[in-house]
């Protein structure tokens, strides 16, 4: 079978063809598309000519692909998938909001300021799901690694929109069983300290403690906050945490008042053009009205 010019494929095509491998025979690959038997047939056998190639070998028991059915029909099901997806979009009423938010922050912010309000806005939206990546790198908005990044940064990037949502404030805390009161107990009594290791080099609270005792070396060395905060709860030590985390967790007891000196600026950010979509424009706009630190 030799095709004489270029044929086209078209999406009725690999629908027929789809079908037909699904089903595994005329009737019930026709029943499929509520057309008759002999229109299924008729489609195949112009699409074979067309390609120059037997797509199907013929039995008593029925249709079998071959290998370059086989191929197609991998085609058919990503058109088909597509047109479902765009069938659905096409049924959204104005006010609905649907699709994926790529969102990315560090462990601690995510558990304690992004997803409860991730979990209103799932109600809300229903149709909305996230993409969640924590890390400590600030994802790279410029080539759409993510939709919205929540950093806690002094200098947010110039060319990213950017909302304030305050300042995150620190203090040292111990679990609240601990026998440690303040910070000249824990000096005295050589308590041992959680901290970030070399993962987060330029940490204030890095900063703050190399600068104010360079003496002390931690004990337990940690990649994520939200570590530091899990240790210290066991009573495995002093550590420093953000007062918006410590607020959640009743087990620990502040040895310090907020540190001035680590206190830092959280940002909400965009990208100009992303912030135009709706799906980033509505989470974005949620997020930078329920987010507020003192």
């Amino acid at each position: 079978m030799n095709a004489k010019t270029q044929y086209h494929l078209g999406s009725q095509d690999l629908e027929f063809l789809l079908a037909i491998t699904r089903s595994g025979t005329l009737a019930a690959a026709a029943e499929r598309l509520g057309v008759d038997a002999s229109t299924v047939f008729r489609s195949i056998q112009r699409l074979e000519k067309g390609l120059g190639q037997r797509l199907f070998e013929r039995s008593k028991a029925g249709y079998f692909p071959t290998e370059m059915a086989q191929t197609l029909a991998i085609h058919a099901e990503q058109v088909e998938l597509a047109l479902e997806s765009a069938r659905s979009a096409a049924q959204l009423q104005p006010e609905d909001v649907a699709g994926s938010v790529r969102i990315t922050t560090t462990d601690s912010i995510l558990h304690g300021l992004v997803a409860p309000e991730l979990d209103v806005l799932s109600t809300q939206h229903p149709q909305l799901s996230f993409d969640l990546h924590t890390g400590n790198e600030l994802a790279n908005l410029t080539r759409r690694d993510a939709d919205i990044a929540v950093r806690a940064t002094r200098k947010p990037p110039q060319h990213l929109v950017g909302k304030h949502l305050g300042s995150i404030k620190v203090a040292l805390y111990a679990a609240q069983n601990s026998s440690w009161r303040d910070l000249p107990a824990v000096i005295e009594f050589h308590a041992p300290w959680i901290a970030p290791d070399d993962a987060l080099p330029d940490h204030p609270t890095v900063i703050w403690r190399k600068k104010n005792f360079p003496k002390i070396m931690p004990r337990y060395r940690v990649n994520s906050i939200l570590t530091v905060v899990e240790l210290i709860e066991r009573g495995m030590g002093v550590g420093m945490v953000p007062t918006f985390l410590a607020a959640t967790r009743p087990n620990l007891r502040a040895l310090t008042h907020v540190l001035d000196e680590c206190t830092t600026d959280l940002w909400l950010l965009t990208h100009p053009e992303s912030r135009h979509l709706r799906r980033v424009a509505t989470v974005f706009g949620h997020l930078a009205h329920s987010i507020q630190l003192d």
